[in-house]
């Protein structure tokens, strides 16, 4: 029978290590069946699971290795492997795999190591551990930095629900924020983003500013808290906030154009999608003049909101077309991915209210952006602590990814 061993090299990482490696095991006829390579802070751990050929002795080898390593700086360790060792590990290749991705402004030892009590909890085996931000030490130093580590696990968990439910206790005791998500073809292949407008990609709500240069805030704010108790539907509330702006002058409401700043992050997710190709929509229950300028700005492929009746340069206080609420949200982004031939699973979906819950479980990533406590609870995925750039490490882009990229660069908009 053929001789299988688990060789495991560790120190001081420098050019050409693997190179004189598995030469010397290529002398030896070796075959790889695993192989597995981290360096943390310029100190390797390189892992080899070798098959001999049938009928070899693994001690001339193992001589030729210990003195290989003891020339390159290294320590070398052996474990031989049985045959029903083997055949255990290669029934677990087809494990069910999941990414949990892990993001701060700065991650402690603390937190991890109460995500990884979690997935012990669920039975879940930690595969992998990567850093995807830039240099973690900084972030303790920078209140706007991103920390981002993603664990690559395997099994299957006891509950996803529980599991779920744990991170978001987590989330709420400690400044991060937790995504799990099935590691899959899709994943990988992720092809439209989608966002809400209004407290997504924008920081504030564009009627309430509107109602404020109207005088009508307050009036504007109790429909609002009505609807928000389920005693008037969103079209209905909808159309009573707008009656109120009745009267307002054009040129005024064109003045929130440049008053209202972006999201943060929020140009540099967008900047980054474009220029790696992906199709982006903004499906918002605010205003088309509002959405128009983010559209030019940053060629935005598809845009649905509600159009804003003005008559000579003066708002009627009517919304014309259909009013785009949750549902009419849903419909638009499955008629978008028909149209982009792409499977729904390849989409991902970011709002912050609840009229953003149908899409959001549409997709195949529904994110809930800074957003209510209902909808974090209900939304499979929830970022609070970090900007909307953020979400490029969802879809595995590292920071130093970037750091040579040409990316799209926004327009100047008149």
């Amino acid at each position: 029978m053929s001789e299988t061993v688990l060789l495991h090299f560790s120190g001081a990482d420098h050019p050409g290590l693997t190179t004189a490696l598995t030469g010397l095991l290529a002398e030896y006829d070796a075959c790889i069946l695993d192989v597995g390579q981290a360096v943390v802070h310029e100190t390797l751990a390189l892992g080899l699971l070798i098959e001999l050929p049938s009928g070899s002795v693994f001690e001339p080898l193992k001589v030729a290795l210990l003195a290989k390593a003891q020339s390159l700086g290294l320590h070398v360790r052996f474990t031989s492997i049985s045959h029903e060792s083997l055949k255990h590990w290669l029934a677990g290749q087809s494990k069910d795999r999941f990414l949990i991705t892990l993001l701060g402004r700065a991650i402690s030892a603390q937190q991890l190591s109460r995500v990884a009590a979690v997935l012990a909890e669920q039975e879940l085996n930690i595969d992998r551990i990567e850093r995807l931000s830039g240099r973690l030490s900084l972030a303790v130093h920078s209140p706007n930095a991103n920390a981002c580590v993603e664990l690559r696990v395997s099994g299957v968990p006891r509950s996803q629900d529980e599991m779920r439910a744990a991170f978001l206790r987590l989330a709420q005791e400690f400044p991060i924020d937790i995504a799990f998500q099935r590691e899959s073809i899709f994943r990988r292949n992720r092809r439209l983003f989608a966002f809400d407008m209004d407290s997504t990609l924008i920081q504030g709500e564009v009627i309430d500013e509107l109602a404020r240069m109207a005088g009508v805030a307050d009036q504007v704010v109790k429909i609002t808290e009505s609807a928000m108790r389920g005693e008037i539907e969103f079209q209905e509330s909808f159309r009573r906030r707008v009656a109120l702006l009745k009267g307002l002058q054009g040129s005024r409401v064109r003045e929130l154009l440049d008053k209202i700043p972006l999201a943060e992050g929020a140009e540099r997710l967008i900047c980054t999608l474009k220029t790696l190709g992906y199709k982006t929509a903004i499906l918002s229950g605010g205003f088309t003049f509002f959405a128009h300028h983010l559209q030019a700005r940053f060629g935005i492929d598809y845009l649905h909101a509600n159009e804003l009746e003005m008559a000579n340069g003066v708002v009627t206080g009517e919304v014309t077309g259909a009013i785009v609420d949750g549902p009419r949200k849903a419909e638009l982004l499955r008629q978008i991915a028909e149209q982009e031939k792409i499977s729904l699973e390849q989409v991902i979906a970011v709002g912050d209210g609840a009229n953003d819950l149908p899409m959001l479980k549409l997709a195949g990533m529904g994110i809930a952006f800074r957003a209510k406590p209902l909808v974090r609870q209900s939304a499979s995925h929830s970022l609070t602590h970090l900007g909307l750039d953020s979400l490029l490490y969802l879809i595995g882009v590292r920071d130093r990814d970037l750091d040579t990229l040409e990316c799209f660069k926004p327009v100047a908009v008149s």
